[in-house]
């Protein structure tokens, strides 16, 4: 176990690197509405505009997962964040729809070892039975990141506008880079380096295990699910459904952020207390993944005066769909943890981009609202769609066969 100085070291710029990657992840959903008059976006587009973020992220997963192994976390997120900061500068400069999806898939590309670098260097520095407690910290990053991206966004569009946000990210992205690069330590690889066969044989190892596919689709169904509505289609739901304007919007949005805050070291600690009492990890993570499903259940039925308490229990519950990464971590061994995150990391992402694009398809299937909003009956399917697929993933987690090694 590191000192506690060194601990500092190793989390605190992985911190500030995933905080940047749920804030570009997130802020489409404040500055959507500047967005769709500026650019006379209808709901489908917006949705691609806002996807193709994960779609980028997708795709450099399981390349990302070699770079991890064989370069390490610190190398390999540094260059990345160089590219999120180019990303975000030619989208604060786009005069075209083209020329912001082109910016929003650099930033995709550029934070998307945010995560999985940090998962690598905690599974390199850290013992395993502290991975969740650790994991968990890393995602109240995340949540200071998607706090920032609701009323600091909101109050920061009254003196510039979302071309001079996404000015300033991509400096203090670029900061970011350079403050992982030269704080975080090395950590000495004794090991020689893989070759690129031994690790395509390490991917095809993980998508082999039983316990992955059994993990996997639940995992990647509500996180997606996560994703695509707090990040983008809560807002929109918040003014259409609910009927609220930009300033209450913009506090509803730090409330369910400090709710993830909260959430996510606190569910860390209770998988590891409940882990010790013989209780799995991922059993953990899928208990909580159920009530999320019940959560967005409810979502349907238009709580209007209690919006407010529902988006923060959907918050709330959707903290634990990052309890597969910590199981995984725990099951494979540290010189293949970068990969069966990434593995995974490759469906979570790979499903935001078609389920946040997807719910603005079918939310377009139906006409604009008298004042311009999208339809109340657009946003039921849409949302009873991404429920559907959930609750078969639910129930395959504990029908599907497991590894003989976990049985």
């Amino acid at each position: 176990m590191p000192s506690f100085g060194l601990a500092v070291r190793i989390v605190l710029p992985f911190a500030l690197g995933y905080l940047l990657s749920y804030l570009f992840r997130a802020v489409n959903a404040m500055i959507a509405p500047e967005l769709i008059s500026d650019l006379g976006l209808d709901a489908s587009v917006l949705g691609l505009l806002s996807a193709v973020y994960f779609l980028t992220f997708a795709a450099f997963q399981l390349p990302l997962g070699v770079l991890l192994d064989r370069y390490g976390p610190r190398r390999t997120e540094s260059v990345l964040l160089i590219i999120a900061a180019a990303g975000a500068f030619v989208f604060a400069i786009a005069e075209s729809r083209g020329g912001l999806i082109v910016g929003r898939a650099l930033i995709g590309l550029g934070v998307s070892a945010c995560l999985m670098a940090s998962f690598k260097a905690f599974a390199m520095w850290f013992p395993k039975e502290r991975l969740p407690t650790v994991i968990g910290i890393q995602m109240t990053a995340g949540g200071i990141g998607i706090l920032a991206a609701s009323k600091p966004i909101e109050t920061a569009l009254g003196f510039t506008d979302w071309r001079g946000v996404f000015f300033i990210l991509a400096a203090v992205t670029a900061f970011s880079a350079a403050f992982l690069f030269f704080v975080s330590p090395e950590k000495e690889n004794t090991e020689r380096p893989l070759t690129i066969k031994q690790s395509i044989d390490g991917v095809r190892q993980i998508y082999s295990d039983r316990d992955f596919w059994r993990i996997a689709p639940l995992s990647f169904t509500s996180q997606a699910a996560f994703m695509a509505l707090h990040t983008l289609w809560a807002g929109p739901w918040l003014r259409d459904i609910a009927g609220l304007d930009r300033p209450v919007i913009g506090s509803y949005l730090a409330a369910m952020a400090v709710t993830l805050i909260i959430a996510w070291p606190l569910i860390g600690w209770l998988a590891d207390k409940l882990g010790s009492r013989g209780l799995p990890t991922d059993a953990t993570g899928a208990i909580g993944m159920g009530l999320f499903i019940v959560v967005q259940i409810y979502l349907l039925f238009e709580p209007v005066s209690l919006a407010l308490y529902v988006w923060i229990a959907f918050n709330l519950f959707a903290a634990f769909c990052v309890l597969p990464y910590a199981a995984l971590s725990q099951k494979f061994p540290p010189e293949l943890a970068g990969r069966a995150n990434t593995a995974l990391n490759v469906m979570v992402f790979g499903s935001a981009f078609v389920c946040q694009w997807g719910v603005g398809i079918i939310i377009d299937l139906w006409p604009t609202t008298a004042s311009g909003g999208f339809h109340p009956t657009g946003y039921k399917a849409a949302f009873g769609v991404l429920i559907v697929l959930q609750a078969v993933a639910f129930v395959w987690f504990w029908v599907a066969p497991r590894s003989r090694d976990s049985a």
